[in-house]
């Protein structure tokens, strides 16, 4: 008996079989992490880089996804999620798939390790060091090291030690001459207070670890004992320990609270090394209060693979990508030194990171308006900085200058809690007014708002953004942002400000920016709808979406409608991704691709062709279910013809190339792309690059100065 035909007409959306599982999608997308490191055509160093990158990312989804589902089967939910897995269902499937990631990462990590022996740089044990080598290790530990170990007795004297979260652990087992009682002792490895987990030998690139140093000086730490055995291991703790505001009065006490709650959280995951004893092996476990078959991993390599990054910084430009220095943006390289005078002639101005400059267009406008005499208030929400930020600096030296500087700080941005409280401390001190927006929302949007005093008025100015002021990661990351002082977006700006430092009266009018939690959400959908109403064979509709993540059921029932009524939808979806893409009668017309390379893609760009009267917005919203409505985001439109033709450049060359990208099937799975002649072997993110550079190189300053310069030339010539 054959299968009856899938049809729009006999399809439910609501039954679970149309949605993929959130976890495992994001799971997925680490595989294509991991590809970038197994790519022969990818530098050497930069695929040390993405080895990393995976082993940081696999310790931070034990963290948060693999914690929270064990939080929920805890509390014995048995609530299918959307996909119609269970709790126990899901955590035992990302186990599975994370185990076979892992494998695959230490494979990996072989194969590297031997390619950088070819290129000279040796990552090696200690046994395999000349005898002058470790004597001069041996001195270095005993002059750099020892003094920052701790070893700690396991006996019923002294109970069983606190593990700290992601720490390095050596579990040694001594005795004394002449007696058969083993001691077991636990000693940590200090790394991240000054010393590196890659210790470099002598003047050329060899490196032994930290750890491995450590093992065989223990006749130092542990004097006229018998040493039996050292094996290492680290503990993974649940990150998830956020509580409601209404459970602290002081909001800084609260995040301070479930920070030191996160450090002694339940543990989620025990790695240890290959060669641990079976024995010692359990009593971990049993002391540790987990499953020894369910929740040990066993490490072959390196145990915490993300500390790789020290080596992927190793100066050898030759196995790195080229150098790559962010363009200035061309309608900022002008004769006039004033951004404000610049801005407002333009109106508006698109910056796309880190093909153009963070320094030279963001820094710069915020620099200019803490010392410029004529501005009077600066406003900015805060959720990620670096530690060495300018941006900070610049906020302070505003508030000393006498301007009135509000920065709403979210201090609930995950593991950068501690940091948020520092940045908010330090600029309470100088004066700012911080402010931690609305409670029980997160604050995700990134917006800079500036009140100026013209020569016709008050004007403002702003820049929207779907990146982090963050200097550091605008290098790495490929994000938006824009540069206005459009009347009425910057009017709503105002709204939006007031509701962030009063927390009251959400229920706000605004005409150009689509807010979350309150508007977002609902004006995607009524334009997706719009959409499926002007579609029509003369015009057929098209919705086009660049987003990290796809995962809010009502957004993907959307658009699956929109499918099934005949509209074309092109989705550029980072990771997570509930829609299944071209399954007949339900989203033939959809394709769903991934992009992964040399930047993280983290820029949204939502687009609608609305019956050629073309719409496009950017902003910091992904589509998910916590930024649509848990989360305080601002997504805005972008208008003017040459910023919508960067923005359709952007979503062309990402549809259409074939080096950087992965189609999603309809089960999930993703099978990259492959070139097909030799003008497809350029990434995504070098087509930018050239762009960018062709931009700057076509600006008007840039024409004026070649035509000074072929006219001195000439004149020369002629004299």
């Amino acid at each position: 008996m054959t299968e009856p035909e899938i049809t729009k007409e006999t399809i439910d959306l609501g039954k679970s079989e149309w949605y993929l599982n959130r976890e495992l999608t994001w799971l997925e997308f680490n595989r294509r992490v991991l590809r970038e490191g197994q790519d022969s055509q990818t530098p050497l160093l930069e695929r040390v880089f993405f080895l990393a990158v995976v082993g940081s990312n696999l310790d931070e989804f034990y963290m948060k996804r693999i914690g929270g589902l064990k939080q929920q089967l805890g509390a014995g939910l048995k609530k299918p999620s959307i996909d119609g897995m269970l709790p126990k269902q899901q955590l035992e499937a990302c186990q599975a798939i994370a185990l076979d990631i892992l494998q695959k990462q230490q494979e990996l990590e072989l194969t590297l390790i031997e390619l950088l022996e070819q290129e000279g740089i040796r990552i090696c044990q200690y046994g395999d060091l000349t005898k002058e080598q470790q004597q001069e290790m041996t001195k270095y530990f005993r002059k750099e090291l020892y003094p920052l170990l701790i070893p700690q007795g396991i006996d019923p004297a002294h109970p069983f030690p606190f593990i700290s979260n992601l720490s390095l652990n050596w579990l040694v087992a001594t005795s004394e001459k002449g007696r058969d009682q083993i001691f077991l002792n636990r000693l940590k490895i200090p790394t991240g207070i000054g010393a590196p987990r890659f210790i470099k030998v002598g003047s050329k690139h060899t490196y032994i670890t930290f750890e491995d140093l450590i093992a065989n000086n223990l006749e130092m730490i542990f004097p006229g004992l018998i040493i039996h055995s050292c094996e290492l291991f680290r503990v993974t703790r649940n990150a998830i320990t956020e509580r409601t505001g209404e459970q602290a009065n002081d909001l800084l006490a609260m995040i301070e609270s479930a920070l030191r709650e996160r450090k002694f959280a339940d543990i989620v995951r025990l790695e240890v090394g290959s060669c641990m004893t079976p024995q010692h092996r359990g009593m971990l476990a049993a002391e540790l209060g987990i499953d020894e078959n369910k929740d040990v991993v066993e490490i072959s390599g390196i145990i915490g693979k993300k500390d790789l990054f020290e080596i992927w910084k190793i100066d050898r430009p030759n196995l790195h990508y080229p150098p790559h220095q962010p363009c200035d943006h061309p309608r900022l390289v002008t004769e006039d030194p004033n951004i404000f005078h610049i801005i407002r002639a333009r109106k508006s101005i698109l910056l796309q990171h880190p093909y153009e400059s963070f320094e030279t267009s963001v820094e710069r406008f915020l620099k200019e308006a803490s010392t410029d005499p004529k501005v009077l208030v600066i406003k900015m929400t805060l959720y990620r900085t670096s530690s060495d930020s300018r941006i900070i600096e610049y906020l302070i030296d505003a508030a000393q200058n006498g301007k009135q500087v509000a920065v709403v700080v979210e201090l609930m941005a995950r593991f950068d809690e501690s940091a948020n409280i520092r940045w908010a401390e330090a600029m309470e001190e100088a004066g700012i007014h911080v402010t931690y927006g609305v409670v029980g929302l997160k604050t995700h949007s990134k917006v800079l708002f500036v009140v100026r005093r013209d020569y016709n008025g008050l004007q403002r100015y702003a820049h929207i953004g779907t990146g982090n002021y963050h200097a550091g990661t605008a290098r790495q990351y490929s994000d938006l942002g824009l540069l206005t002082n459009d009347p009425v977006i910057c009017e709503d700006l105002t709204e939006f400000f007031n509701y962030l430092t009063t927390g009251y009266a959400p229920v706000r009018k605004y005409q150009k920016l689509l807010p979350s939690p309150n508007m977002l959400k609902k004006a995607l959908i009524n334009k997706i709808e719009r959409e499926v109403g002007l579609h029509s064979a003369a015009s057929p509709g098209l919705i086009q979406f660049k987003t990290n993540a796809l995962e809010d059921k009502q957004i993907t029932e959307a658009l699956y409608r929109a499918s099934q009524a005949g509209v074309h939808i092109d989705l550029i979806v980072r990771d997570s991704c509930r829609l299944r893409p071209g399954i007949p009668g339900l989203s033939e017309n959809i394709s769903v691709i991934s992009v992964v390379g040399r930047f993280l893609e983290h820029s949204r760009i939502y687009y609608f062709k609305n019956g050629g009267n073309h719409e496009y917005f950017i902003g910091s919203a992904d589509l998910m279910k916590r930024n649509l409505e848990e989360r305080v985001e601002v997504v805005v439109p972008v208008e003017g013809k040459d910023l919508q033709a960067t923005l359709r450049e952007i979503l062309n060359v990402q549809i259409g190339n074939r080096r950087s990208v992965w189609d999603m099937q309809s089960d999930g799975s993703y099978i990259q792309r492959q070139p097909v002649k030799d003008t497809d072997s350029r990434t995504i993110q070098e087509i930018l690059i050239d762009l960018a550079e062709q931009r700057i190189a076509l600006s008007p300053l840039a024409r004026r100065k070649k035509r000074r310069k072929v006219e001195k030339t000439s004149q020369r010539k002629r004299n």
